[in-house]
């Protein structure tokens, strides 16, 4: 069971509508903050209630979360109140990396050729790092002007 996963779509399919400037992508922090926290909120109640069941239940140790669910329709609103936050991030041009470590994603032009990601992860004051659409946080370069401790 996996609950608050990295989401990871094939990235190097996709069109994005909007790219950001470092400027555009901190004017979002406020409401990102906002919405990581809910999101993370959510997973860890959820994830709270099914490890009750499953102290209960044996079966819903090895169930995949779609399954429980579908047995506890009761757990369907923790899970309802994710998706809305996830879909808010995204409504904002946002790509959703990783519910647990509060990874935003958002697409830039790192140079005339290639589109890249400004990366933001829950509790940075600004975005202070790029990465590769083919990299992933643990690849991030800092931002000129960065405050360099906190990279990963």
């Amino acid at each position: 069971m996996s609950i608050g996963a990295t989401v990871n779509p094939n990235l190097s399919k996709l069109h994005f509508d909007k790219l950001f400037t470092p400027q555009e992508a901190d004017d979002l922090i406020p409401a990102l903050e906002g919405l990581m926290r809910r999101l993370q909120v959510e997973a860890s109640l959820l994830r709270r209630k099914i490890g009750e069941l499953a102290e209960r239940d044996a079966p819903v140790r090895t169930m995949e979360l779609p399954d429980i669910l579908a047995l506890h329709p009761d757990l369907r609103v923790f899970a309802a109140r994710m998706a809305d936050a996830a879909s808010e991030i995204a409504s904002l041009g946002c790509l959703l990396k990783d519910i647990d470590q509060g990874l935003v994603d958002f697409p830039f032009q790192a140079d005339e050729d290639e589109v890249a990601f400004l990366c933001w992860q829950f509790g940075e004051p600004q975005v202070i790092a790029w990465h590769t659409i083919d990299s992933g946080f643990a690849q991030r370069r800092p931002l000129p002007g960065a405050r360099k401790p906190y990279l990963n």
